[in-house]
């Protein structure tokens, strides 16, 4: 099963290579950009707790589906692009076996404690 999941996760980032394709940028924002989400474990510099809301804040799938759909309703293309690469972000994460975190470890993920494979 978990590897289904993980196939899964892989169409959905193949769809949002798609959905940049569709913005008419140059390809080489994607990769630099797909990193940014990271960022959001620097809460993990305070403690545990503050790093789990501040990572699972950015790579939370519904809040890169939530800023695209708002960016594609005013006509916005850098909100579309938020979207698609925090999606995308969160998509290759998951692909890779690393979810979102428990407040007690980085480590410890709604997808068990393993990560990567």
């Amino acid at each position: 099963m978990e590897i289904l999941i993980q196939i899964e996760e892989l169409i959905m980032f193949l769809g949002c290579i798609y959905l940049f394709s569709r913005l008419n940028m140059k390809w080489w924002w994607f990769p630099i950009l797909l990193m940014l989400p990271d960022l959001g474990m620097l809460g993990y510099a305070v403690d545990p707790e503050v790093g789990a809301v501040s990572y699972n804040l950015v790579h939370f799938k519904g809040v890169g589906i939530a800023i695209g759909l708002y960016g594609l309703a005013k006509g916005n293309r850098n909100l579309m692009l938020a979207g698609i690469i925090l999606l995308a972000h969160a998509c290759m994460d998951r692909a890779i076996g690393a979810g979102l975190k428990y407040p007690d470890s980085f480590w410890h993920t709604n997808l068990g404690s393993k990560v990567f494979w």
